[in-house]
């Protein structure tokens, strides 16, 4: 019995002949490679490793760069991570899924860790029914036109250009959903911010992108063309930002389209290196010059933002304003920090620059107390404020508003590639490659800003109804502790005791403030 037809017999053997031929061309095709990538190694003198090891050196750097995505999945532990670890990123992408974000068996956080905050419960915490929202808060009321918003978390600055127009669209359309505000960064404003109908905080950077003339001077008709806007509720002057205080922007040229060289007024395909401060401003009374102005013509609240480092500086700022009268003072301080991010900066400016956000944000607060200056200043505290822990602690430092621009990268899909400084960006949020932005779905993504928002607001509103106060406004230095070296906590209010908060009481208590 012929077990199978000469038709079959013939398909196989010619199956096997291809097949054996595609092996011979594979492995011939590594042999060539091999061999032309042996001559190219010990020939050149740029690294040790290939010229020593030929072909097999070259292994090295591929798993060192492999090494930085498979590092957050395989190897690291959910709380060791920098510069997010995995289980703030998945309790930002939970909020921002809308899904259950409880955990089971207890903490996977070390309590113990010098510096951790731990809140005080009361006990007798508020019920949710005497909860009340937050208090609405009027920036720059001597302004033509105020802005008075109950927004207590809201999107940090990130521009056109350093991130994608889908992810500005879908930014827009989520802080349009959530109420709450959106920054521009120093990028200028596009027709994707205004598109949403959200609150836009107008940043102005160094190189004045947006509101300058031709040779970069900042123009009093630019600035009115955006003022116009009924959108726009605010400027902010940035003097200088975390992770790069004392460097300017950075936007690669491969990320410079004809729009975004449009809106920022600069030329499309080149670098964009904004200048390390502004050529204008050069001493405190320059800065506030410069803040009354653009005040003035665009009769919008104007305040500024800064890393802080140099401690006298304040001192001579406030007793400026002192001398000049409190009408003269910016309307808000956004005080950023050594832990704030960047698209791209120098690993120097990164690492070693600045001061921490747990130690500027109480000296600006102290400091605007010391010279009666707090009622009229509002402070908008950012960087690395990204869980509701971390905008609880901001709160009871005495921050009036917080904001987050990576916190809001998660919400739209980051992974942490840390690719932000490349136009490679897997995710579509800091690219212009058509290709990769068409996984970013603004619609879908917009609905997710919005619900990052909400459980925000939710969750640091129950850890102020824990502490027994009626909403996030209320908390003070003693509903937190401090870690100390020696495993017991010590209470803000005992850390930094200057600043005298109105009805402070006793912890655990109800305040009405």
């Amino acid at each position: 019995m012929q077990l199978m037809s000469d038709e079959t017999r013939d398909f196989l053997f010619t199956s096997l002949e291809v097949t054996a031929a595609a092996f011979i061309f594979i492995v011939g095709s590594l042999c060539l490679w091999a061999a032309v990538a042996f001559i190219v190694d010990i020939s050149q003198t740029k690294q040790a490793i290939r010229r020593n090891y030929p072909v097999i050196g070259r292994f090295r750097y591929m798993f060192e760069k492999l090494g930085e995505f498979f590092r957050q999945y395989f190897f690291a532990m959910d709380r060791e991570e920098l510069p997010f670890n995995r289980a703030q990123r998945s309790w930002v992408y939970r909020a921002a899924k809308n899904i259950d974000n409880t955990v089971a068996f207890g903490s996977t956080r070390n309590i113990a860790t010098v510096g951790q905050v731990m809140f005080v419960n009361c006990p007798f915490p508020t019920l949710g029914e005497d909860a009340v929202p937050a208090r609405p808060l009027t920036i720059g009321p001597d302004a033509k036109q105020p802005f008075t918003t109950a927004s207590l978390f809201n999107i940090s600055g990130m521009s056109y250009g350093a991130i994608s127009k889908p992810a500005v669209r879908a930014l827009g359309a989520g802080a349009a959903r959530a109420g709450c505000w959106m920054n521009t960064g120093e990028g200028g404003l596009s027709r994707y911010h205004l598109e949403s109908g959200a609150d836009i905080v107008f940043q102005i950077g160094t190189a004045k992108n947006g509101v300058r003339d031709l040779d970069g001077n900042l123009n009093d008709d630019k600035l009115r063309e955006v003022a116009a806007h009924p959108q726009v509720r605010m400027f902010e002057l940035k003097l200088s930002q975390g992770a790069k205080p004392g460097k300017g922007g950075i936007l690669p040229g491969a990320k410079v389209t004809a729009e975004i060289a449009a809106v920022r007024g600069i030329r499309q395909g080149e670098d964009a290196i904004s200048p390390n401060r502004h050529r204008d401003i050069g001493n405190n009374t320059d800065l506030l010059n410069v803040i009354n102005r653009i005040r003035d013509v665009s009769g919008k609240p104007v305040g500024f933002k800064i890393v802080i480092g140099a401690y006298g500086w304040l001192d001579d700022l406030f007793s400026e304003i002192q001398r000049r009268g409190i009408e003269h003072a910016p309307d808000f301080i956004t005080v950023d920090s050594a832990d704030g991010g960047t698209g791209a900066a120098p690993m120097p400016l990164i690492d070693d620059m600045g001061l921490p956000l747990r130690e500027s944000l109480p000296l600006l607060i102290d400091k605007l107390e010391q010279y009666a200056l707090r009622e009229r200043v509002k402070v908008i505290a950012s960087g690395k404020l990204i869980t509701p822990a971390d905008v609880a602690w901001a709160m009871c430092m005495g921050a009036d508003f917080v904001c987050s621009a990576r916190g809001f990268m998660f919400a739209l899909g980051c992974i942490q590639a840390l690719q932000c400084n490349r136009n490679t960006c897997p995710t579509g949020i800091t690219t212009h490659d058509p290709k990769l932005q068409k996984g970013l779905h603004p619609p879908t993504k917009a609905q997710r800003v919005a619900d990052y928002v909400k459980n925000m607001n939710y969750e640091v509103g129950v850890i102020a109804h824990a502490c027994g106060v009626r909403h996030p406004g209320e908390l003070r230095r003693f509903h937190a502790r401090v870690v100390q070296m020696n495993g017991m906590t010590r209470s803000l209010d005992e850390l930094f005791p200057a600043y005298q908060q109105a009805n402070s009481g006793s912890g655990g208590g109800t305040s009405d403030v």
